[in-house]
């Protein structure tokens, strides 16, 4: 009898695919958070987020869930019902993050916003640090940082004099700065090979300052901080970049599984800064 059912079971009908002129005429729903983009910033990233024939919402809303994930830290099955399908925004997230896209747009970002300053494109000397983050029971690749007591993972970042980021490379906090620095330092040279110095702190001696040289970049090291705290010259723009970073919630602590969506994150929050910045009047 069962099979007979499924045999008269009646067809599902074929989804039809969409016209160029369908897809075109898709309604974007504003909504009214803080962290939505305005129209100027939306013109500026808009071209990495092209329209497919399955397309059913505005990339522009699927972009704004994804900031208001970054920025408030709440869970992807907790997103305010005027958005996108929690599982819809999470889809478009992961296939921008497998195809690159949100590293594209970072480095676009940080390039006008250099030439904005009247600066080459391409930088000629960096800064790198890292921080460690907790993280959850779910996360991969965990260790513990000795030196700093966290049981969690290490955010190692690359930044120019600036502070805009160059390059971001997390992994398990046990691996000592020394030997994992060099990680985040080929990432940023392939995409900057005009970067000839770095500038880093005692952690990062001998190493780390060998292997930067066959990269073709020489590393000078901060004088370690004897006694009464003082600001280090141009040691403090990373630093300021990792407070940016303290503006996303998603950041105040690992809560990814996944080392590259980690990553992923600290690319969305530091792009949401320069995107508000260039095109801030």
């Amino acid at each position: 009898m069962s099979g007979l059912c499924s045999y008269f079971k009646p067809l599902l009908p074929k989804t039809k695919e969409k016209s160029k002129n369908e897809v075109s005429t898709i309604v974007f729903n504003p909504t009214n958070y803080s962290t939505d983009l305005t129209d100027e910033e939306w013109k500026v990233i808009e071209s990495f987020f092209p329209y497919g024939n399955q397309s059913d919402w505005h990339k522009r809303s699927l972009v704004n869930a994804v900031r208001y994930i970054n920025k408030t830290g709440c869970q992807w099955r907790m997103l305010p019902n005027d958005f996108p399908p929690h599982n819809t925004v999470w889809s478009f997230y992961r296939r921008a993050k497998e195809k690159g896209i949100w590293q594209l747009i970072n480095d676009e970002l940080v390039k006008l916003t250099r030439e904005k300053d009247n600066r080459d494109a391409s930088p000629s000397y960096a800064l790198i640090d890292s921080q460690s983050a907790k993280t959850t029971s779910a996360s991969e690749d965990v260790g513990i940082d000795g030196g700093k007591k966290i049981k969690g993972r290490k955010r190692h970042i690359v930044t120019d004099t600036m502070g805009n980021l160059l390059s971001v490379k997390v992994h398990a906090a046990n691996i000592h700065d020394t030997k994992s620095g060099i990680l985040a330092t080929k990432i940023a040279k392939e995409k900057y090979p005009s970067i000839e110095g770095m500038l880093a702190d005692c952690g990062y001696r001998k190493t780390y300052e060998e292997e930067a040289l066959e990269l073709g970049i020489k590393v000078s090291i901060s004088p370690r901080i004897k006694g009464v705290f003082e600001i280090q010259p141009k040691r403090w723009v990373v630093e300021r970049t990792f407070s940016w970073m303290n503006h996303s919630r998603r950041l105040s602590k690992d809560y990814e599984i996944s080392t590259s969506s980690e990553e992923t994150m600290v690319l969305i929050s530091h792009s949401m800064i320069l995107l508000k910045r260039l095109c801030f009047s």
